[in-house]
């Protein structure tokens, strides 16, 4: 078949943009079961590969509505396994403040639950403040992705305890399970002890689709070695491009095929009947942004409180951070190659946290789309809707005719798990 965009929506009830739930009609809870249960039907009737939730573990004001309050993401995705049936289910899990058994269980249940269409992100935790809420410092950069690395091949080894096929239950013979076929772990390492085998057994697909999305070098090292999916931040298409390809060759350098790592750059459309009305939209979705709404989620992006910095004035030397390198030094550099005033940076972050902000026509949209794709700098995207439900049925209804009229994007689901709709292998 020729290839095809994968795509996700990142589902945030109250919109992307940190003020998209102040648009006419939009939702204003992503802690309301009734909102999410609709992005994900709406997902799924455009047929979507994955409808994917964030996770944090810290609260404050002036981070993103979203951030504030919101429902536990193994929780919400348990639920939506019964009220979709082929969407996949892709959650946010802290490996710096979680133990490997409970959560290889977590997701075992996901899967078997949606019959094979769970995905864990694996995520260690940008907030600096979240060590407060376990009682402890929050780790470093490094120590968090040692313990992350070691956390995934925990995983990988309890979801690989039990064969296709331990479970016999034959009541004849009366054998439930063939002992030969399930295995202990016995794992020991620098965080994690963990004898297994797993109380669940082998997973409709093999084990649950890794996601990853740190884009730090030893982000970059763990997503080639172990995901299947990574969700990156991209703005420029050169960049992007060179970015793409040095991961692959990353992907490669661990003795893994390339084509079964899909990278997803974040999106955020902004549709218009014409380019004026596209940028008259997101300057009214931007009016609504205070000085001080989103300091917060900017302060977490950048890894450094800038609430004491004039937002009029340069962007400062911020130095390296504790928090999230990737995402803090990609917007650092483009606010230095563009001449950027710290207002505009916020302005930036406030929109899309960061992501790119596309903003036109519906073909524009997808003319941008069809180029990243077919020249080498995305697999797919994780689409950021500003705000819910018009601004993703407008996306769904005016720019996905026009990808599938390409050839570019699927018609209609070829198979029932998470791995069949992103042509992963089952391992």
């Amino acid at each position: 078949m020729p290839r095809q965009m994968r795509l996700g929506v990142f589902a945030v009830g109250t919109g992307n943009h940190s003020a998209g739930w102040r648009m006419p009609g939009a939702d204003r809870s992503n802690q309301d079961p009734a909102v999410l249960l609709r992005i994900a039907a709406e997902a799924e009737r455009a047929k979507y590969d994955l409808f994917f939730i964030a996770d944090g573990l810290h609260a404050a004001a002036g981070d993103h509505p979203s951030f504030l309050a919101r429902i536990e993401p193994v929780a919400l995705v348990s639920a939506l396994s019964q009220t979709t049936r082929r969407i996949g289910l892709g959650a946010s899990i802290s490996t710096t403040y979680s133990q490997p058994f409970t959560v290889a269980r977590q997701f075992a249940s996901v899967d078997h639950l949606s019959g094979g269409r769970a995905g864990i992100n694996i995520i260690t935790g940008a907030n600096l403040k979240a060590g407060a809420n376990y009682g402890r410092a929050h780790p470093s950069h490094a120590e968090r992705y040692a313990i992350a690395e070691e956390f995934v091949d925990v995983l990988t080894k309890l979801w690989d305890s039990w064969e296709d096929g331990a479970l016999i239950a034959d009541a004849a013979t009366g054998r439930y399970v063939d002992p030969a076929r399930l295995h202990a772990i016995d794992h020991i390492g620098a965080h994690f002890q963990v004898q297994g085998p797993l109380n669940a057994a082998r997973c409709p697909q093999g084990r649950p689709v890794i996601i990853q999305a740190g884009g730090s070098a030893a982000g970059q090292a763990l997503a080639a070695r172990t995901a299947d999916v990574v969700f990156a931040v991209a703005h420029d298409l050169d960049e992007a491009r060179a970015e793409y390809a040095g991961f692959k060759r990353q992907v490669a350098g661990f003795g893994r095929d390339p084509s079964q790592v899909h990278l997803l750059p974040g999106v955020m459309p902004v549709l218009g009947r014409d380019p004026g009305a596209a940028r008259a939209l997101l300057d009214e979705l931007q009016s609504f942004v205070g000085d001080t709404d989103a300091l917060t989620l900017v302060s977490v992006r950048l890894g450094h409180d800038i609430s004491g910095y004039p937002l009029d004035g340069p962007v400062p030397e911020l130095g390296e951070t504790q928090g999230g390198h990737a995402m803090s030094k990609t917007l650092l550099a483009m606010a230095r190659r563009e001449g950027m005033r710290l207002r505009d940076l916020y302005n930036l972050i406030a929109a899309a946290r960061g992501h790119w902000v596309l903003c036109g026509t519906p073909v524009m949209v997808a003319d941008a789309l069809e180029e990243w794709f077919t020249t080498g700098a995305a697999d797919g995207f994780i689409v950021l809707p500003p705000w819910f439900p018009a601004a993703f049925v407008q996306f769904n209804e005016e720019v996905l005719p026009l990808l599938r009229q390409r050839g570019l994007f699927r018609e209609d689901y070829a198979g029932t798990t998470l791995r069949d709709h992103l042509g992963l292998v089952r391992p």
